[in-house]
């Protein structure tokens, strides 16, 4: 099946847009099919700010009406314990918030971002998509992430070289308890590190203890910066270091 067979099958479609390079190409795709296609946009504790600013870019470029849910996710305590099944527990809470709200406007068909290249073995929330019947249009169309950022730049979209971007959550180490405070640190040291130039990085947090992953492509970078980079995690956290072997 290509792309438009799928849009042709399916001409009135809710994307679970989350700002991220596949989902706005979905978006993108489907818009320019003549669908209807309404995106939905789930903010939670674990989406950063950034993505909902990039969520409603991509809705003003294809004219898409954008319809923001808020999701307390921390209130439910199967994702808040943080163990190995939260990402399945997550995509259960938000997507059951996001299908209710998108079937009330009149939409059956819900379709999410996922593409050929993902590894569904290890996705535990891919799981709950399935239960849901929520349809992966990049997937069922064998369309890989090379491919998804070709056709963005051929587009001119501006997520094209966006780099992919794994929720707050993933942050924090598995079994240790999600708190909301711990999250917005995260968010807050990730930000300021964005703002010296790094991108595609991780603020790993265990206690109150973080952990710098940058991309090799910028570790010597990061090298050289490590005083200044370890005083600003530590306007943030107890302790900071910089993981200088295990790189992003």
């Amino acid at each position: 099946m290509t792309l438009s067979e799928f849009f042709g099958e399916h001409r009135k479609i809710a994307v679970a847009l989350s700002g991220g390079t596949d989902s706005s190409f979905l978006l993108y795709a489907a818009v320019s099919a003549g669908c209807d296609a309404g995106a939905y946009f789930v903010r939670s504790q674990f989406q950063p700010e950034f993505e909902m600013k990039d969520a409603e870019k991509i809705c003003e470029i294809t004219n898409a009406r954008l319809t923001v849910i808020e999701a307390d996710v921390l209130s439910d305590e199967k994702i808040a314990r943080n163990d190995g099944e939260r990402c399945y527990y997550c995509k259960r809470h938000i997507f059951s918030a996001l299908m209710e709200k998108a079937r009330s406007d009149g939409y059956e068909t819900v379709c999410d971002g996922t593409n050929f290249s993902d590894d569904i073995s290890d996705r535990p929330g891919f799981r709950a998509l399935k239960e849901f019947g929520v349809l992966s249009p990049l997937r069922l169309c064998g369309i890989t992430k090379d491919e998804v950022r070709r056709l963005s730049e051929k587009a001119g979209l501006f997520t094209a070289e966006k780099p992919s971007y794994a929720c707050l959550a993933t942050r924090v180490k598995t079994g240790e308890r999600l708190k909301g405070e711990k999250l917005i640190k995260i968010e807050a040291a990730e930000n300021a590190l964005f703002s010296r130039g790094y991108s595609d990085f991780r603020v790993r947090v265990s206690d109150d203890r973080a952990l710098l992953q940058v991309q090799k492509s910028q570790l010597l970078k990061a090298k050289n910066e490590e005083r200044e980079l370890i005083s600003l995690l530590r306007e943030y956290f107890s302790a900071a270091e910089l993981d200088v072997d295990g790189t992003r």
